[in-house]
Parts: structure tokens; sequence; C-alpha cells
């Protein structure tokens, strides 16, 4: 039975058979994460690969060099004798973008140059063509430096086009050969439409099937510092590409993408940001998302996992009005009330909450927390699902035990193993038990394999080979289906799945493809979770509507009432949190007070320890001359006078 199932599966989705959804994405119960905007991602979502190029100034020291003077947008508008460089590929697979001859099209005077697996074909005042082909290994790497630059005219609004383009009336599909649209779809090449042909039609292709797409990653939340609105990712800057907290796709081209996808989208908003740039956001999403589709709304991502700066945020806050003497359950509560206040300021630029899905994130292992984040002040009342993320795995220690493929799945399905997919599975079922309680629906914001072996630092270190081939193993498939089933059948619902395709490297093998035009029968995760949602059409009430939602009845009182009383501290009292700006310096004075007093305790223990070592050298002394004179008259006593000898 189980060598059927993965035969099945294996070619469930051959080219011969359609691989889209056979439903629309409206009847999906899967969504996908999206992926950073990098020149490392081989989701290849933009038709410009220069959008995720890195920001000319975040190049230094090994493509730019010199003192270089940027415009408003980041371009370099004076070299002042340097150099401005960016790379825009990373380390793709060849097949990751398409062949032939791409187009670089420029606006000022000067010259550029490039590097990496690019080579000049055709150069003309304001445009270039190259190609971009891979080196033996099959990888391809992209770089170009402004070397010289017109300060009256400089080089600027670089766009590298891909090749091909599109029939009108289907973005979906990437055509290199004009004659292939015929009369009724005219060919629109995407060098003579890079203003308005966004999205590589194989990304467009590969999202369709899904039901929601989770744009943080996209949009940069994870370390985003940003508080204002005119801080934001903007369309006309040089790259949205860069290092955490820099990077970022603007939001106009994120709601542009789900609208011509036509699925759900979910925001997350920076932790940091103020109510005004939390309304001017809503206000946009609300003015120009499509009326048919649905915005979920979450709070910054993981404000629980202390690798992120979110979470000593929230920390700080919290502690800082009171919300509990305990710092880490300050910052929980904090988070929640929060979420709270971004979920009522949406209302207000919605008209109400009827396309709204108000989501608070939680930690799958953790369903105490569950409770203190929908029961604090009745947050419940106004939250619609909490979002989970069940990933399978296996500890660092089991990791390094692992001598082949055969230990990854054996781990992976151990009951012995706290992390495997059988256990997560049983915490799901927890989880599903608490949020019912509260009228809420428990969704995965993430989830699937989470295979890592941290402190490597190679894919040929450790159980890297062996992880990276478990990915694409067919196992990983029925493991995947499998799983999704368990998700279901435990109370789950909208599973959004880790993530849009990316290379697996000794970081981790999380894309669900390897690159974009990877074919199903070589994707076994992504082959899997196609063939989930074409026997399981989405199963939780109201799914299949357009535009509102279908919400639980939510319970009189508040069941994590007496949850909290018995596994949390209370909150300060309302003098002390009218007190709240002093709180942290009172704490801080006596705690200061407390290093002072034993600072001194410490420096006399170690002034009487002196003191009696430099009497025990004085008597140690004193003894040592006692028994020298000792001695001396003990000598002369014993010397005889020769003449008294008679």
């Amino acid at each position: 039975m189980i060598k059927l199932l993965v035969k099945f599966l294996v070619f469930a989705c051959l080219p011969a058979l359609s691989c889209a959804a056979p439903y629309s994405n409206l009847l999906s119960p899967l969504g996908i994460n999206t992926n950073e905007a990098t020149d490392m991602d081989s989701s290849v979502p933009f038709v410009d690969l220069f959008r995720l190029a890195i920001p000319f100034e975040q190049a230094r020291p090994w493509l730019t060099k010199g003192k270089i003077v940027y415009d408003k947008n980041g371009w370099p508008k004076n070299l002042n004798g340097g150099q401005a460089g960016t790379r825009f590929i990373n380390n793709f697979q060849q097949q990751s973008i398409p062949p032939g001859n791409y187009t670089v099209l420029y606006k000022g005077q000067g010259v550029i140059e490039y590097g990496g697996n690019v080579r000049v074909i055709y150069h003309s005042p304001g445009r270039d063509v190259i190609t971009i082909r891979g080196n033996k290994k099959g990888s391809i790497t992209a770089t170009l430096a402004i070397t010289k630059s017109d300060p009256k005219n400089y080089i600027r609004d670089i766009q590298v086009i891909m090749p091909g383009g599109i029939c009108k009336e289907n973005p979906f599909r990437h055509i290199l050969k004009p004659k292939k649209c015929g009369k009724n779809g005219p060919y629109l090449s995407f060098a003579a439409h890079a203003k308005t042909i966004i999205f590589n039609p194989d990304y467009l292709n590969f999202m369709k099937d899904f039901r929601v797409i989770r744009l943080m990653n996209m949009a940069g939340v994870t370390r985003n510092n940003r508080i204002l609105w005119d801080k934001r990712p903007k369309v006309d800057q040089a790259t949205w590409g860069g290092k955490e907290g820099t990077r970022g796709v603007p939001l106009e081209i994120m709601v542009k993408l789900v609208n011509l996808v036509g699925t759900d989208a979910w925001f997350n908003l920076p932790h940091r940001a103020d109510d005004n740039y939390i309304r001017q956001y809503a206000a946009y999403v609300s003015k120009n998302l499509n009326p048919k589709l649905k915005a979920y709304i979450e709070y910054t991502n993981e404000a629980w996992n202390g690798v992120f700066s979110q979470m000593h945020y929230i920390q700080q806050m919290g502690f800082r009005l009171g919300l509990d003497k305990d710092k880490q359950n300050a910052g929980y509560k904090f988070y929640s009330k929060r979420s709270v206040e971004i979920f009522k300021i949406w209302e207000g630029q919605f008209g109400g909450h009827d396309r709204l899905v108000r989501v608070m994130g939680g930690m799958s292992t953790n369903v105490p927390l569950t409770h203190l984040l929908l029961g604090f002040e009745d947050a419940f009342k106004y939250t619609d699902a909490l979002a989970i993320a069940p990933y399978f795995h296996a500890t660092q220690a089991d990791l390094r035990k692992v001598k082949n493929v055969d230990d990854v799945f054996k781990l992976l399905l151990s009951p012995r193993n706290k992390y495997s997919a059988p256990r997560i599975l049983q915490i799901v079922r927890n989880q599903a038990k608490a949020v019912k309680k509260y009228g809420v629906d428990l969704v995965a914001y993430e989830g699937g394999q989470h295979l890592v072996a941290y402190r490597t630092h190679t894919s040929k270190e450790g159980p890297n080979p062996f992880l990276i081939q478990a990915n694409r193993d067919d196992r990983m498939s029925r493991l995947y289906y499998e799983f999704l089933q368990g998700w279901k059948k435990a109370g789950g619902k909208l599973f959004v799945a880790f993530s849009a395709p990316r290379a697996y490297n000794w970081i981790g093998s999380w894309g669900i493809k390897e690159y974009i035009t990877q074919k199903a029968e070589d994707a076994p995760k992504y082959r899997a979770l196609l063939y989930f949602q074409k026997l399981n059409r989405c199963w939780w009430q109201g799914c299949n509507r357009l535009g509102s939602i279908s919400r639980l009845d939510k319970p009189t009182y508040n069941p994590g009432k007496k949850e909290m009383a018995r596994r949390f501290k209370p909150r300060l009292s309302e003098k002390k949190i009218r007190a709240s700006s002093t709180t942290s310096l009172i704490i801080a004075a006596r705690k200061k007070r407390e290093q002072e007093r034993a600072m001194r305790l410490r420096k006399i223990r170690l002034q009487q320890q002196r003191d009696k070592m430099i009497v025990k050298q004085a008597l140690l002394r004193l003894a040592q001359e006692e028994e020298q004179e000792r001695k001396r008259k003990e000598e002369a006593e014993s010397i005889r006078n020769p003449l008294f000898d008679w």
C-alpha cells in the first residue's frame, strides 16, 4: 500500500497531467510563504532581475569603492573617482532563469562593467544585451559595476530584463516566440513593456494554486525597525533587496501580486510601526485589494522567538507598561494588546471586519502561551485565528548520529523523537483543543520539515548531505501528505507551507521546490502539497465563500482566566501602572544600589584577607629570625677557648 502511494505521488503531476489545482484556489486548504527580497531568491518573482539586487552601498568593499554620493532613491549620482557595484544573482541553478539574451536598460551616460557569469553581446547607449550562463557546476552568479558616470546625467534606473514575453491575456505563461500567441492574444515582450509587466510568469503560475500568500518575508518584516510610514519601501528605490532591516518589496507591488493571482493576502506589520503607519497601510489595502479577496493581518512575526529583535522590543514595552512583573510574560501581554489595537485600526479603515482575518501568532509547543495571548484582556473576542508553525525535525544530538538517509526518516517517524511528525501532530491536537474554547480557528503560518544542522557551514559538513537528500527523496512526499492528513484530523484548518522555491544548502532545505521552474516529479514536497489539495477541498465552515468570513461563536466568558491565574503572575497594581514611567528607573536604581553594596562588601573581604596575609607573613618572619638567633647562640657556646683547656 505504501509503495503504491509513493508511486502515485511520483506520477500524479507529471507533465502529461495538469499540475494546476483541479479547482480554483478558493477551494484550496493551503497557502504558501514568500521568500526574502535577496539576490539569492531562486523563486525569481520579477521579470526585472535587478529588483532584488544588493543596494550599492551594501556591496562594499568588493564591488563598491570610494566616496560615492547617492540620490534619494539609492542611485550613485557622483562616483568621485570610485565605482558603485552590486550583485543581482547569487548562486542560482542555471534552470532558475530562462535561457537567452537579457536586455539591460538604463538612463544616463557612463560605463557599466559586468562580472560573474555574465557576457556582453551588444552595447549601445542606454541598452546592453548580455547572456548569463552557468559554470561547470551549473550555478550562476551575476554582478555589475558602474565604473564611469556623468554627475550631470548619471547612470540610473537600471533594469535587467528576462528574454521573451507573454501573450496579452495570459500573464501565467512565459513565451519565447511571438508566433505562439496567435491573432487573439498579442505578444508583449518583456523588454518593450518593462515598466508594466512586473512578475515572472513562472512565479505567477506557481503562486496561483494556493489559497493564501503570506507576504511576511517579501515585505522584509523580520528584524524590521521601521516606525514611520515615510520610511517604508518605495517603488522608485534603486533596489528592493539587501540585508535584514533594509530590504522589502513595496506594499503596492505585493497588492498587485495577490490581485493578479487571485489569492488572499497575509500581511505582517513591523513590530515598531506607529499607529499612523498601521492606518496608512490598512487604508491602502482597503482601497486597492480586490474586493473579492480577504486580508489576513498579523502583528510582526514570531514575537516569542529570542533570535529576533521583535521579541526584545515587546518585552521592553510590556515591562515599561507594567503589564506583568515577569518580563517575558509582560512581553507576551504587550503582543496580545498591540495585536488587538492593530485589528481595530484595520477595522476602522475597512468599515468592519467582514474581509479581515485577524491572526495572533503562537508557539506550537507552548499551549499555555496560547491561553495567555487569547485570554489577556479578552483578546479572543477580537481574534479570528491563532497561528502556529508545526515543523517536524529532530534534536541536534540525534542529527549528529545520522549516517544515511534512512536514519533521517527513522528519526522523523520515531515516537521517541519529541519533534517527530507523530509527536508534533499530538501537539497540534492539544492546540486545537485549547483554541476551540475561545471560538478561534487554528491555522499554520508556516510548517513542514525543519531539518537543519546548526554550527555547520557547508553543505558537505556533518549530516547535511543526508538532510538535503532526504528533502529530494520520494519518502518525503509521502511524509508531507500523511502529515497534512494528520493536521486536518487534529483540528487544523488553513496550512501555509514554508516556503516558495529556494536552494537547498547547509542553512536548510526550506523550499517546496529548489528553483521556480523545477518540475513536479523532481520536487517531492511540492508534489505532495498539490496532491493533498486535489483530494482535500477546504473543510472548514464558509471557506468556499468569496470576500466575507464565517466566524466561530465566541464564549460568553473568558476561558483563559483560570489558566492564566494558575500559570502566570498577575499584573501590577493600577497605581504602579500609572507610575510606569518611573517603575523601570526605580528598579534600575535599586539594582544599582545592590550592586554597589555587593562591591563594598567584596572590597572589605579582600582587605581583610590581605591584612590576615600580612600578619601571617610578619609572624613567619619573626619566627624565622628567632630560630636563627637561637642557632647562633648555640654555635657560640659550642666553641671552646684552647687557653683554658688544661
